[in-house]
């Protein structure tokens, strides 16, 4: 993998992070990178250079990336691992046993390297170190020799933390514990039905009494005529 396609996909926190650390500790490396960018894109650098601070090293991340600036990219890579992240670069190189200057440079790389060493010296640089930076360190390193070394084709391909373009499975989520059941409401007791109140008998009104009439005097059935006259 060529260097500007690491910027492709390496975090863009870590981009910006490799061009701050330049700007503010290799300044003269910063104006250069600035400088060869710029002309790439057939732009003056004064025009880059007055953009503010962040906006600049935004610019100089988005261009790294494209495959014009893979000389420029691999440069700033390698001024990046050796001044920034020096103490990975020599437990490398002394894990492996190559000679080196003592700040992580080697003249002298050898034809091979030792499988059982590379595996164990990089599993110590992961758990010790940020895994991006090893993942970066060990892609340039690979660069240093015509088709890399086959050891470290091997243990790259076997370790996703040392691949680019692979996503990183979610942790899955902590399962829920179950929710306690709710309470069941007692179902509501239904009312005994009252037992009717007996109805009073309702007085019975007397039946009007016929008043009592005299008695007709008995007539006699023949009337009574006056004497005749003498």
């Amino acid at each position: 993998m060529k260097a500007f396609e690491m910027f492709q996909e390496i975090s863009s926190e870590t981009a910006v992070s490799i061009f701050q650390y330049l700007r503010e500790e290799q300044r003269d490396v910063y104006t250069a990178s600035l400088s060869t960018l710029a002309a790439n894109r057939k732009l003056r650098p004064v025009f880059i250079q007055r953009k503010p601070a962040a906006a600049q090293i935004e610019w100089l991340a988005k261009n790294a990336k494209l495959r014009g600036s893979a000389e420029i990219a691999e440069h700033v890579l390698q001024i990046w691992l050796m001044k920034a992240n020096q103490d990975v670069l020599i437990k490398f190189l002394d894990g492996i046993g190559i000679e080196h200057d003592g700040e992580g440079a080697a003249e002298d790389l050898p034809e091979e390297i030792d499988a059982k060493k590379l595996k164990a010296t990089v599993d110590g640089l992961l758990k010790d170190h940020n895994p991006e930076v090893v993942k970066i360190y060990l892609n340039i390193f690979q660069l240093q020799r015509e088709n890399g070394w086959d050891s470290l084709t091997k243990l790259i391909a076997e370790t996703p933390d040392l691949q680019f373009g692979v996503e990183e499975e979610p942790a899955p989520a902590p399962a829920k514990p179950d929710p306690e059941p709710e309470p069941e409401e007692p179902e509501p007791e239904e009312p005994e039905p009252e037992e009717p109140e007996p109805e009073e008998p309702e007085p019975e009104e007397p039946e009007p009494e016929e008043p009592d009439t005299p008695d007709e005097p008995e007539t006699s059935e023949e009337p009574v005529t006056t004497d005749e006259k003498e």
